[in-house]
């Protein structure tokens, strides 16, 4: 792809010293593999370079095409190489395009220079503008600009088409950013929000009622990161945002650019990154109001998406971009730097991208961990390298973003650095988590409950390759599942919540479960977390968009925030655990930890002991047993106590567990000889878990004792001891009144 000799002798000896291969050996037998994908990342980076100024060059495409002011005038482009003719029509030209035809270039772009008239721009700000050319057929089309920045629906006619809007505001109408990018945060605990959904009314919430109402809500429950679905324009609001139309167009039903702007600049005056759910896995198959409306039956080359079976994806019914094309690497680099430099996002969730690694989609794939499922003639080295190049592109821009890949697949090297070979994203989601415990929470007894198989599930990541977990996130509430709050509590949610009246069985069940099915997901999973918006407080119910089949109701598209805010309610218990598990990491910064050690996963006593970061952490999954002296491993000796224990009153528990007590280490077996000691580890301590319960424990550092006990706040007195041998026992049955105050 180039004749640079001394560019191609450097390739070569990156070729023989490919980084990745240092991180995993086992990848050895596939260097060929990356040899040749990284071959063709570093061609196409240079032709970029040589032909385009470089790639953060290449990306300012949104400066070029689409409606941009030039001296005086409006400069329109647009890339459509298999129109004869084209014109701009709209409101400012009754919609008749006959006195503004467009002239075509070499490369397939049409352009044209409407001059000003008196002094001001002929198209007005905030008026309807479309694209029309006629193609080889000989019919003329009407369509949206590809890069139309703002698009809108008459909301007054059903299934009407959207239209372009011409978006340029006055100064005195354009937003201007206040505040400065928050730091990066030391591992994201993320935020899922969708902002149309996050009324409490059954309606469509907008971008500064969510900025005003919902992120001072996440920013009390000390997460750092918000991650907004559903932001570039999709005409068809129950696709979740994931049939996008039009991709450097905020969606219109929350608002305009501006807003979204406001928003973001909100949640950085918090404190909290934003990132957007960025969907470049596939486009909307919708011909009137999206992209797809430019293809008119022509070869790849002159499209932006494949041709025949290769460029239609079968389950998601949407078509598939063809990433070796220069206009669609410039389109796609060019939209990801557009929300970065235009709205201040921090970074990215990349959806669908296993739908991009192979040609087969992972449609009917189950991956086995097997690597040549990950290195062969299925892989889609076009996408990978669009991949990489976005993540350099990124990261050149914004050395702190956040960049997140949705892959099911788990192929080696996704979270790797690009100059290794990798494919450059921060972090992947661990999207195994939540299915295998939407099945235990379905399928198994409490007694099935295998502690060593949710422990493995947790833990089965790769090394070096940082992953965000999750319990559940927008998939699991989706219409036809329940949350895992609805699955465990079901019908007695609508009844039997109340705090004025004792807990039923199963709700003081579900609600323990909650909390320490989340809780270890976080501890355990990766080295970031999600929660999706309102799962936090055990959200009842699922979602359904608006929709025929529903009578086109919002009722089951909002979040009832009034439940947890209700005093009486027991949601609040869930709402306070979910908030001092945040503040643990962000006291303690064990998600940022690379120290974890699993010491214990106890089939019989239902009990997983571990450490993260200098933490231990207790969970007791028996459904009655409380253990009194329980002996749990640990790494350093010392003096220990409790730091955040779901069974604390405050989060909805029985108040079991002294808080008071200080936890003697003692010494086991021969130091440096693991085999020796306790579970494999030099020194252990003694504690009592009741049943359905987490209790995690911090290392007192006796030389700062009095100013760590300042920070971290009081810890009252209770009736625990500090001999965990004598503690008396305090089951279910027998509870005494204990005051508990977590030091968080």
């Amino acid at each position: 792809m180039t004749d640079d000799k001394s560019t191609m002798s450097s390739v070569e000896e990156d070729f023989e010293n490919i980084g990745l291969l240092d991180v995993d050996s086992s990848l050895k037998p596939f260097k060929d593999h990356f040899k040749y994908r990284l071959k063709k990342y570093l061609d196409q980076k240079k032709l970029i370079e040589d032909y385009e100024g470089g790639l953060e060059e290449f990306a300012k495409g949104y400066l070029k095409f689409g409606f941009n002011r030039e001296e005086d005038g409006i400069v329109y482009r647009e890339w459509a190489p298999a129109a004869q003719e084209a014109q701009i029509i709209g409101d400012f030209n009754g919609w008749d395009g006959s006195n503004h035809h467009m002239e075509k270039d070499q490369f397939g772009v049409w352009s044209i220079k409407i001059p000003d008239a008196d002094g001001n721009p002929v198209i007005p700000h905030n008026s309807r503008v479309k694209f029309r050319f006629k193609h080889s057929d000989g019919f003329w089309v009407d369509r949206i600009p590809a890069w139309i920045k703002y698009a809108t629906v008459d909301p007054s006619r059903f299934a009407a088409p959207y239209d372009g809007v011409y978006w340029d505001p006055p100064l005195s109408e354009r937003y201007e950013f206040k505040y400065p990018r928050p730091p990066k945060p030391k591992a994201p605990r993320i935020y899922e929000a969708h902002v149309g959904m996050s009324s409490s009314e059954p309606r469509i919430n907008s971008y500064r009622e969510f900025a005003d109402d919902i992120l001072p809500r996440i920013q009390e429950n000390n997460y750092n990161t918000v991650q907004l679905m559903a932001v570039m324009e999709h005409s068809y609001y129950a696709s979740f945002g994931y049939h996008v139309t039009n991709f450097f167009a905020v969606s219109s039903r929350s608002g305009t650019p501006e807003d979204l702007k406001y928003l973001i600049d909100k949640a950085h005056s918090l404190g909290l990154h934003v990132l957007m759910d960025v969907v470049h896995s596939h486009a909307s198959n919708n011909i009137t109001d999206g992209l797809n409306g430019f293809d008119v039956g022509q070869s790849s080359q002159e499209s932006y998406f494949h041709t025949g079976g290769r460029g239609y994806h079968k389950l998601w019914d949407s078509r598939l971009f063809n990433y070796a094309n220069w206009e669609v690497l410039r389109f796609l680099l060019s939209n990801l730097r557009w929300w970065l430099d235009e709205f201040k996002f921090d970074g990215f969730r990349f959806d669908g991208v296993t739908s991009m690694l192979y040609h087969h989609h992972g449609i009917n794939m189950a991956f086995t961990g097997d690597y040549n499922e990950y290195f062969s003639e299925s892989t889609d080295v076009d996408a990978v390298v669009y991949l990489m190049l976005a993540n350099c592109l990124v990261h050149n821009i914004l050395p702190d973003a956040t960049v997140i890949a949705e892959d099911v697949s788990g192929m080696p090297g996704l979270g790797r650095p690009v100059f290794e070979a990798g494919i450059g994203f921060d972090y992947r989601l661990a999207m195994a988590i939540p299915d295998k415990w939407i099945d235990y929470v379905k399928n198994k007894k409490d007694y099935e409950w295998s502690m060593k198989e949710i422990s493995s599930n947790l833990t089965n990541r790769r090394y070096t390759e940082k992953c965000v977990a999750y319990a559940e996130s927008h998939d699991q509430s989706i219409v036809g599942d329940k949350t895992i709050a609805f699955l465990l509590m079901d019908e007695e949610m609508y009844s039997s919540m109340s705090c004025l009246t004792d807990a039923s069985p199963t709700i003081d069940r579900g609600i323990a479960l909650h909390k320490i099915i989340h809780f270890l997901t976080m501890a355990l999973g990766g080295e970031g977390y999600l929660n999706f918006m309102g799962n936090e407080f055990g959200h009842p119910e699922w979602i359904d968009f608006p929709r025929e089949g529903n009578g086109w109701s919002y009722e089951k598209c909002r979040r009832q925030w009034n439940l947890v805010d209700t005093d009486h309610l027991r949601y609040k218990f869930m709402n306070a655990f979910d908030r001092a598990m945040n503040m643990l990491d962000d006291k303690f910064s064990f998600l940022a930890s690379t120290k974890q050690i699993v010491s214990s996963t106890n089939n019989e006593d239902k009990v997983i002991v571990f450490e993260r970061g200098d933490l231990v952490f207790v969970f007791n999954f028996h459904p009655e047993n409380t253990y009194k002296g329980y002996k749990i491993g640990c790494d350093l000796p010392g003096k220990y106590r409790v730091a955040l224990d779901s069974d604390a009153r405050e989060f909805g528990g029985h108040g079991r567990v002294g808080h008071d007590a200080d936890h003697f280490t003692s010494p086991e077996g021969i130091p440096g000889v693991p085999e020796t000691n306790f579970n494999n580890r030099p020194n252990s301590f003694k504690v009592l878990s009741p049943p359905r319960t987490c209790v995690v424990y911090y290392r007192v550092d006796e030389s700062q004792e009095e100013s760590n006990s300042a920070n971290l706040g009081g810890v009252e007195e209770s009736f625990a001891a500090a001999d965990t041998d004598a503690i008396p026992d305090v089951s279910t049955e027998n509870k005494e009144d204990a005051v508990v105050t977590d030091i968080l």
